[in-house]
């Protein structure tokens, strides 16, 4: 009976480790440590190799994102008023514009450091936000800062922001003089045509 019980309780475990939820900071860390050495270690990379820049940005950063999360936010009361059709247009348009924006960030790294700094969250808190600061030799730190929210058991990052200014708010600036003034089928025509732009350069 004895040996049943400490069967029992070594599978709980390894189900508890198995289902565990990785906490926002640690995935805000081991993202940015993969992707850093990769780019310290990929000489391609190191050369600008905007193919690679592109993948990599891709594959390990915008999977970490809620894209329908931040087109809300971006779009504000526009997002409640598009049709299925805009609100996917949208996404698939704003995406391809992060992408680029990673990618480009990534081709100018230069050996900078990232400190992560310790993670004040209420428990069973929903959202948090993960605080970094980027050292740069012979300049001032960079603040960024990572919002995420938790859903469906992982933790998604809904928002930046790089030395006070956010992501969604300098964004949702931008657009909603566009949609003001032109409509959500103008901004999002804008945007294909700035991505479409960017694939052929």
């Amino acid at each position: 009976m004895l040996k049943k019980i400490l069967i029992a309780i070594t599978l709980l475990c390894f189900v508890n480790i198995a289902f565990a939820i990785e906490a926002p900071d640690a995935l805000v860390k081991r993202t940015a440590e993969s992707v850093l050495e990769i780019v310290k270690s990929d000489a391609d990379i190191q050369a600008g190799n905007q193919s690679k820049i592109f993948a990599l940005a891709e594959e390990k950063i915008l999977p970490n994102f809620n894209f329908e999360r931040v087109s809300r936010l971006v779009l504000g009361k526009n997002w409640t008023r598009a049709t299925a059709e805009q609100k996917a247009s949208f996404q698939q348009e704003f995406r391809a514009l992060l992408l680029r924006t990673y990618a480009t960030a990534l081709s100018k790294y230069k050996d900078q450091k990232i400190e992560f700094l310790p993670l004040r969250m209420i428990d069973d808190a929903k959202t948090a936000s993960v605080k970094t600061k980027i050292i740069q030799n012979g300049g001032q730190p960079i603040e960024v800062n990572y919002s995420l929210a938790q859903e469906d058991d992982v933790w998604k990052v809904y928002d930046i922001v790089i030395e006070g200014v956010s992501l969604v708010t300098n964004y949702r600036g931008q657009f909603s003089q566009e949609v003001r003034q032109n409509g959500l089928d103008s901004l999002i025509k804008k945007l294909a045509n700035k991505n479409a732009a960017a694939v052929v350069k």
